[in-house]
């Protein structure tokens, strides 16, 4: 494990962590790229929604790698950072997917609607079965293994799988960018600070996603606590009257602890990066030593002082330049021996 950053220096104009993390949901396109979506049915009937990176047809695009891409929490192939990663992957000569999460797809020509999931279940940050599922189905169809990289709760889940099947094969080499690695450490970390917008935002989500599985589901009115989620205010109070009933964990507590990525770490073998910022306001910096000193010699960190939640936002010449999805991708390129393609 090695690497401390120190090369990353944020935008003059976005020093402060807050400022970092909301830039580019403020700031950055929503549709860098084409997508062309793939349905596939998941083992329990319910039906999963790829959306691949749709690039011109060349003659070695078949012979590309191929990476695919976990969203954050509430996030999907349209988010600013996955759309970010999309595009440089292109240009890095790669392939590229992104399994957008159980209701978490966009309705087509509306991004503020998701695509109703068909069982009475959502995600979350320690669910690994769709991953696993999409991982071997893409892996045997293209006939190698794959590239892997995960952004917040995608980067949990998918370091949490990593350890779950060392030395699989099927991820060839993986990436993280602002994982939460100690779940229960975050929400303590979060609900200090004495107004979180944050958190008021993926809750009120999350609670309206709660509420239609009520109305369309009778075994989700049975598990979830739909007045307690209603009144939420931390990730805790929402976790444990909805996330950890309807996924068949005691409470909130059992939730973080089965489902954190941290305990995980050290078994982890395929080549990894995970990138952080002591700054991030969903996660206290010791949270990451611990990560450091718990995970095995297969992965590398790169902690900045700087860099917010899924920031790390630069700048070349006044243009922003989101060096954290660059570091990912260059060392998922590199480890695939892929060379660029030329910019159109």
């Amino acid at each position: 494990m090695d690497g401390n950053g120190a090369e990353f220096t944020p935008a003059w104009w976005l020093r402060s962590r807050h400022a970092q993390t909301v830039w580019g949901r403020l700031a950055r396109p929503r549709a860098l790229v084409r997508l062309r979506r793939e349905a596939l049915t998941a083992p329990d009937g319910d039906t999963l929604l790829l959306d691949h990176l749709d690039v011109s047809p060349a003659a070695d695009a078949k012979d590309a790698p191929l990476l695919l891409l976990l969203h954050g929490l509430e996030g999907s192939s349209t988010s600013v950072y996955a759309q970010g990663i999309l595009a440089l992957a292109a240009r890095a000569g790669l392939r590229a997917a992104v399994l957008n999460f159980r209701y978490c797809a966009r309705v087509a020509g509306d991004l503020r609607r998701c695509v109703p999931n068909e069982r009475p279940r959502l995600y979350h940050s320690g669910e690994t079965s769709d991953f696993d599922f999409v991982a071997r189905t893409l892996a045997a169809r293209d006939g190698r293994p794959l590239l892997a990289a995960g952004v917040s709760l995608g980067g949990n889940a998918l370091l949490k799988w990593l350890g779950e099947n060392p030395g699989d094969g099927t991820v060839a080499a993986a990436a993280t960018l602002s994982v939460p690695y100690d779940l229960a450490a975050g929400d303590r970390y979060m609900a200090s600070f004495p107004t979180n917008l944050y958190v008021r935002s993926f809750v009120k989500t999350l609670t309206a996603k709660a509420e239609d599985l009520t109305r369309r589901f009778p075994e989700a009115t049975r598990r979830i606590d739909l007045p307690r989620a209603r009144r939420a205010f931390t990730f805790r109070e929402f976790d444990d009257a909805a996330t950890a009933p309807l996924h068949g964990f005691a409470d909130a507590d059992d939730y973080y602890a089965r489902s954190s990525s941290l305990p995980f770490l050290a078994r982890i073998t395929a080549p990894t990066l995970c990138v952080s910022a002591l700054d991030d306001p969903f996660l206290p910096p010791e949270a990451v030593a611990r990560a450091r000193a718990a995970a095995s010699d297969a992965v590398r960190f790169v902690v900045t002082q700087n860099g917010g939640h899924v920031g790390f936002v630069a700048t070349r010449a006044l243009t922003p330049v989101y060096w954290g999805e660059k570091l990912v991708v260059d060392f998922l390129a590199s480890r695939a021996a892929v060379r660029p393609r030329p910019l159109a």
